[in-house]
């Protein structure tokens, strides 16, 4: 893999207008696997393959859980009723063929909050429901993580993590030719695609700053979407790729998500 730097994925932020969003998401993480990209196989469209890395000299594919709360979740434009709701969104680094861009194939999320009937009905996202909750204590000089666990009731996509962040060794990105280019492609991609409920191809757009996260220690995690569908079983489950944490930041949504 060649390597990546923030300086060349770095843009400034598009304008927003019409119905796009703003939100600032508490509690930020992302644990991230890497497995056998055959799993994948007729999974998504031609266009897209999986953005493989080489780990212990075999090609892998990487996905990433990311848990959240969305905090201050409101219009971008003009003065609206603001939410606040658990969150987790499920995703596979990919590459888009017709673009080369680097991109996401974008699961889909579990939502703690009615507000999910808008996309999920009107756009045909895969938005689903559940109970979320957090129990997060971290140090007050230092930011860092003393107790990280989040617990996700639902039918389509059950979850449990607990990390930390005492003790927690350096940063290690297996796969990567360094830090940087790691950070880049776990932290930067702007753009996903999905299938929609329908069966239609759909895209979305986002747009954050260079998000300043750091790395926790995995204590125990049970995701079971991963385990359903035979990507990563519950024991791999105990051995990430890597996990990254940061307890806030500001992403803007670009809506509606549009049909390729």
């Amino acid at each position: 893999m060649r390597t990546l730097r923030f300086r060349d994925h770095l843009i400034p932020r598009p304008q927003p207008h019409g119905i796009d969003v703003v939100c600032k998401l508490q509690h930020f993480a992302i644990v991230t696997y890497a497995f056998d990209p055959s799993k994948l196989d007729g999974s998504m469209p031609p266009r897209f393959e999986p953005d493989l890395v080489e780990i212990d000299g075999r090609p892998q594919a990487l996905l990433s859980v990311v848990p959240f709360i969305d905090v201050d979740f409101t219009s971008a434009c003009r003065p609206f009723p603001r939410f606040t709701m658990g969150q987790t969104n499920y995703r596979i680094y990919i590459l888009d063929r017709d673009t080369g861009e680097r991109a996401v194939w974008f699961l889909g999320t579990t939502l703690d909050s009615w507000t999910r009937v808008v996309p999920h009905t009107l756009w045909n996202l895969p938005w689903y429901g559940g109970r979320v909750e957090f129990d997060c204590d971290a140090d007050a000089s230092t930011g860092a993580y003393r107790r990280y666990f989040m617990r996700t009731r639902a039918r389509w996509a059950p979850a449990q993590v607990e990390l930390t962040q005492g003790g927690t060794p350096p940063l290690s990105l297996p796969g990567f030719p360094d830090e940087e280019t790691g950070l880049v492609y776990l932290t930067h991609p702007l753009a996903g695609f999905y299938h929609r409920r329908d069966g239609q191809l759909g895209t979305y757009r986002v747009w954050h700053d260079r998000l300043e996260m750091a790395p926790a220690t995995l204590l125990n995690a049970d995701f079971g979407l991963l385990s359903r569908q035979g990507w990563v079983d519950r024991e791999a489950q105990q051995k990430p790729h890597s996990v990254l944490v940061q307890p806030i930041n500001e992403f803007t949504i670009y809506l509606p998500p549009k049909i390729l």
